[in-house]
């Protein structure tokens, strides 16, 4: 047991000591000279133009979390989905039909309500006091 300990201090101390040593030559190795370009923006080898900030549609996100939601369901079915002929033999089959079914007029519910609430709306609306028609 000693000397698996040792082993493991041995390759330690050996990976502690490259780690050092290759840190040491890239101080002494590497340039000194300071350009302006290394504290701008990087772009993919490209200048930056204009500003970093600028506005994002919010409604990508939207569509990001539905599709998520839906993606959770898939894999939060699918497992029940295979095991129901196994349920079907143990006297099960109607529970887990029960449990897909409910779980999907859950999901399917919370979509009529996002979808009737206009919320998946790519393009709204604009009523002329300027508020967004919700």
């Amino acid at each position: 047991m000693a000397v698996d300990f040792a082993t493991v201090l041995i390759f330690l101390a050996v990976a502690s000591a490259f780690v050092a040593v290759a840190l040491l030559l890239g101080r002494f190795l590497r340039p000194k000279v300071a350009e302006p370009d290394k504290g701008s923006i990087y772009e993919c080898g490209e200048r930056p133009i204009g500003t970093a900030r600028f506005n994002f549609n919010p409604r990508f996100y939207v569509i990001a979390l539905v599709f998520i939601i839906f993606e959770v369901e898939v894999a939060l079915t699918f497992p029940v989905a295979v095991a129901f002929n196994h349920w079907l033999g143990g006297g099960r089959g109607t529970l887990a039909a029960v449990e897909i079914v409910l779980f999907l007029l859950v999901l399917v519910a919370g979509l009529a309500y996002v979808w009737a609430k206009g919320d998946l709306d790519w393009i709204r609306e604009v009523r002329s006091d300027g508020e967004e028609n919700r």
